[in-house]
């Protein structure tokens, strides 16, 4: 089995997510599912079942990017329709407000700092 992955155009971050995702789903519609047909026709099921499931992680891949990219179109990456918990990656502090402060008020780290706060604990 062969396989290419060439890097293409890097551009802005929309297009380059717009190219990962396309990328994820030639992944996982095409190519491991290729993958798996010729571990199924050499006799390794158990091989082939690891391709089938590795192509549901690169569905969710595609998914997960063209969210991001959907988020950057409608100009929500750091500005959300409710009030959202905000928390910062360098230092922990939490904001609450519909949109991100543009800088940390406890480390003075720029927006691209914040990301949405997962509670899953």
């Amino acid at each position: 089995i062969t396989a290419a992955y060439p890097a293409g155009v890097i551009g802005d971050t929309k297009s380059n997510l717009e190219a990962a995702a396309a990328g994820e789903n030639l992944e996982w519609t095409t190519l491991y599912s290729n993958f798996a047909n010729v571990a199924k026709e050499e006799g390794f099921p158990e091989v082939a079942l690891s391709f089938d499931q590795i192509a549901k992680v690169e569905m969710f891949h595609e998914n997960r990017y063209r969210k991001f990219v959907a988020n950057i179109a409608g100009s929500e990456v750091f500005k959300k329709k409710a009030t959202t918990k905000w928390h910062c990656i360098n230092c922990g502090y939490v904001h609450e407000d519909p949109e991100a402060p543009a800088e940390c008020p406890a480390c003075k780290h720029p927006q691209s700092y914040y990301e949405v706060l997962a509670e899953n604990y």
